[in-house]
């Protein structure tokens, strides 16, 4: 970890396709309502990078902030239907800017309301990589945000840093920007005289000791912690990260030394694995024996019903399932290849003793290694 220390960053001026997330406190007045000030100085520099040949991805928080004032709301409110009526009424406050400031610049924009499902369903998550893919070359930039208006609190993302991480990898992005009420990451928190700024971080170790636990803006729904996790995220997937305030974006884009990089931590992977790992929602549970955890997470193999003991929860052939070994660690997640009431009378046996009891559409794993992903490499 590098304090106070000042270096140029190649690999983000280099960055063609860049994925910028920006919070509801740095769009937003702090009684409600778009700030047309701070919105107009985003679209100003995210347009110019635009105008200079470079492709833009917005994931935009606000819509429910943005709703407040209209509906003469002084805070943001607990209740999810109160929070979906401030976003139906903000959602549209919002692109209207948008679509008018970015006008101004000769740039159109695309509006992209995702769910969870858009990244944890393949066939939704295709479909997804294919529209933002069109909008791309057609010299759309596409404007983000998670779908309040129909979320429920089971199927949210729970904050839009991670949506934007997910989003950096959907569409094989060379960068993903923060943009935060702080200008960069600090040892503590901002405001105390004995922290200081974190320039670089290379690792989960360079972060060490550091108070991370600030809680954001009272319009938004993150804090550091998750702007940190979101890095992960991106970083793990071989996308660098820089945090670091709206106003500093100018600079974020174009590789000044502002803000906070985190350095990729791992290489790209395939999005499925990704998104089984950060995005999934599992529907329930298959208790692997001591064969079958090794086989899963040290020779990256496919499950076998001869490896399950039980079956938990209920759920169907496609879905998103834990792995756990048979004391209830969870060892890995995966999408099942059955429907939770057939595995009962398979469990134990060999692929060759099911074909022969219920013939050959039986012949399967339980998991394909291809649709799975390792969640603690250390057992």
């Amino acid at each position: 970890m590098t304090v106070e220390d000042s270096v140029d960053r190649p690999q983000i001026a280099a960055a063609h396709r860049l994925v910028v997330k920006v919070g509801s406190s740095s769009l937003t007045a702090t009684t409600g309502g778009i700030d047309p000030e701070g919105i107009q100085r985003l679209v100003d520099a995210l347009a110019a990078a635009r105008t200079a040949g470079r492709e833009i991805v917005l994931v935009s928080s606000g819509a429910i902030a943005a709703g407040l004032s209209p509906l003469r709301l002084r805070t943001r409110p607990r209740d999810l239907a109160t929070q979906q009526a401030a976003a139906s009424v903000g959602q549209g406050l919002l692109m209207g800017y948008y679509t008018h400031l970015f006008g101004v610049h000769g740039h159109e924009v695309g509006q992209v309301l995702l769910t969870v499902d858009d990244v944890t369903r393949q066939g939704h998550y295709r479909n997804a990589y294919r529209t933002f893919g069109r909008l791309l070359e057609l010299g759309v930039v596409p404007i983000v945000n998670e779908n309040d208006t129909v979320a429920t609190h089971e199927i949210r993302f729970g904050d839009n840093d991670r949506l934007a991480a997910l989003v950096a990898h959907l569409v094989h992005a060379d960068a993903l920007i923060l943009l935060t009420d702080v200008d960069s990451l600090y040892t503590g928190h901002p405001r105390l005289p004995s922290s200081r700024r974190i320039t670089d971080v290379g690792s989960a170790d360079d972060l060490v000791g550091v108070d991370i636990s600030n809680r954001g803006a009272a319009v938004g729904t993150g804090g550091m912690i998750t702007k940190v996790e979101a890095a992960r995220i991106a970083t793990s997937a071989g996308i660098p990260t820089v945090l670091t305030s709206a106003a500093q974006v100018p600079g974020a884009v174009s590789g000044a030394a502002v803000g906070t990089i985190f350095h990729p931590t791992g290489k790209r992977r395939p999005s499925r694995q990704l998104w089984l790992k950060h995005a999934s929602d599992a529907r329930g549970e298959l208790v692997l024996d001591d064969g079958a955890v090794r086989a899963v997470v040290n020779r990256n193999a496919s499950l076998l019903p001869a490896g399950v003991t039980a079956v938990r929860g209920r759920f169907n052939a496609g879905e998103a399932v834990d792995l756990v070994d048979e004391v209830g660690h969870v060892v890995g997640r995966g999408l099942v290849n059955f429907d939770a009431d057939e595995l009962p009378g398979l469990l134990g046996k060999t692929t060759r003793q099911i074909a022969a009891e219920h013939g050959s559409r039986y012949d399967r794993t339980i998991v394909h290694k291809d649709a799975l992903v390792v969640l603690n490499p250390d057992l």
